[in-house]
């Protein structure tokens, strides 16, 4: 199998770190702690990164072209993005 960097990767491993920040040091908004739900939130993180993992796979299977899977994936994070901005 050989080895693609792709936007998804890096988003992947950057909730991957999230997670473990939040197992680590907990989660805190404006300055108030959760301490009760860092777990919680930690776990959510985890199951985000294996969401965004299995995504990246399935774009890898229908998209062979490098240059057209970083294409797709930078639209599908932009989309997700501006959606996120829209229900906020």
């Amino acid at each position: 199998m050989k080895l693609k960097i792709t936007p998804l990767n890096f988003a992947t491993a950057f909730l991957l770190i999230l997670a473990v920040y939040v197992f680590i040091n907990g989660a805190s908004i404006t300055g108030v702690e959760f301490a009760h739900m860092s777990g919680t939130i930690g776990a959510i993180f985890l199951l985000f990164a294996f969401v965004v993992s299995f995504l990246d796979i399935i774009f890898r299977n229908f998209f062979t072209d490098t240059k057209k899977l970083w294409v797709i994936e930078l639209s599908f994070i932009t989309l997700a993005v501006v959606i996120f901005l829209l229900v906020k």
